[in-house]
């Protein structure tokens, strides 16, 4: 029950995130702001994400992982009848709004699987968790579209959120189970966020994952806004087909999350898993920076599905590690403290990419850049593990 229940509310609140790029023309058409606008929508969103992850931590502690969980569902509930306003002061709200209940749904489910999941199944649990994330990419855009096509946005918008609120009404029974180790009287304090921050800063390991989902964070992003891009104008590929490359990729991520986790759990360690992660996407974006039209379509899916799979397959993993290293109790905050470095990546990759991409002329240049940048993040970090499995022997 507590993997079924965070992985709906993973997967509404994700679908949430996505709703507007899903439907972004007709938002633009009726609002009248330039369809450009998305890019600042999508980066109210993460700012609101990056906020409510550092604070999340310790409103979880005192409500309890399924009590906040009900409050994240509630503000993107929230967040998107704002939206829906089609008011163009308003839509900037709404967006921070949804992406204070996205960041903060992680957290509050790491809270959780610390007590409730064994430490030998934490990483493939945690990952088919986070499956979510594609999973209301994917259902917002199936279903969104088609929605805003019969019943127009501003209806489409409430509805979603009207099943956020079902949702979060559907968890209540479950709060007595699974909130029993809330503490009631704890209070957040000022300078939480600082305090969050610091921890996660003086731990040396959990610095290095907090950083290292930073630039993860920034290479998932940057697949999922530019793939198609590259494939059109790298590859020569029509929209359409490059919109499948996509898609394809979408769904090797939800296989490579759980799959990588399962591998953690029973194969390799978690931080060697990483370290080959990076290496594996830093390798694919070199190969995506040098498609041409030359490339045969199966060499293309190949690519998409090792893509896909690498850079939006860490997540699990990640997240399973934080709740391994974290103080009893405290996987949350820590959880949350380090999602505000991964949002921020999340936040700047496309723009960075973007940056490299308008300077030379070449949306492959931006491919190439973020590839040598994991690629070398790859190999250190699989040369201090390796430092580390010698140091150990000794």
């Amino acid at each position: 029950m507590a993997l079924s229940s965070m992985l709906l509310v993973q997967t509404l609140a994700s679908a949430a995130a996505l709703a507007v790029p899903a439907i972004a023309p007709d938002v633009a058409a009726t609002t009248g702001l330039p369809l450009s606008a998305v890019g600042l929508y999508s980066g109210a969103l993460y700012v609101g994400a990056m906020l409510s992850a550092i604070n999340a931590g310790l409103p979880v502690l005192r409500l309890g992982a399924m009590r906040t969980a009900q409050w994240c569902l509630g503000i993107v509930a929230c967040g998107l009848l704002l939206v829906a306003s089609a008011k163009p002061l308003l839509l900037p709200v709404g967006a921070v709004l949804i992406g204070i209940g996205y960041g903060s749904s992680t957290p509050a489910s790491s809270h959780l699987f610390a007590y409730e999941v064994p430490a030998r199944w934490r990483g493939l649990v945690f990952s088919i968790k986070q499956t979510g994330v594609p999973l209301g990419g994917m259902l917002a855009g199936a279903l969104l579209p088609s929605a805003d096509q019969r019943v127009g946005w501003r209806v489409a918008l409430p509805l979603l959120a009207l099943l956020c609120v079902a949702c979060s009404g559907l968890l209540q029974p479950l709060r007595a189970r699974f909130d029993r180790h809330r503490e009631a009287g704890r209070r957040a304090g000022a300078g939480g966020s600082l305090r969050t921050l610091r921890m996660v800063w003086a731990h040396g390991p959990m610095r290095e994952l907090a950083l290292s989902t930073l630039f993860f964070a920034a290479m998932q992003g940057s697949l999922a806004t530019y793939l198609v891009a590259q494939a059109h104008v790298g590859a020569g590929m029509d929209p359409v087909h490059a919109g499948l490359l996509l898609a394809g990729a979408q769904a090797a991520g939800v296989v490579g999350r759980i799959g990588w986790g399962w591998i953690s759990d029973h194969w390799i360690r978690p931080s060697r898993m990483l370290a080959l992660l990076a290496l594996g996407m830093g390798l694919c974006a070199l190969l995506a920076g040098l498609l041409t039209p030359a490339w045969p379509r199966p060499a293309l899916w190949l690519l998409a599905v090792a893509f896909g799979a690498t850079a939006t397959g860490w997540n699990g993993v990640y997240l399973a590690e934080v709740a391994r290293l974290a103080p009893p109790g405290m996987a949350g905050v820590l959880t949350g403290g380090t999602l505000f470095f991964t949002f921020c990546g999340a936040f700047a990759g496309p723009s960075v990419f973007a940056a490299v991409a308008s300077a030379s002329g070449r949306v492959g240049d931006g491919y190439l850049a973020m590839g040598s940048v994991l690629a070398a993040l790859g190999l250190l970090l699989s040369w201090r593990h390796a430092g580390t499995m010698a140091r150990g022997r000794s």
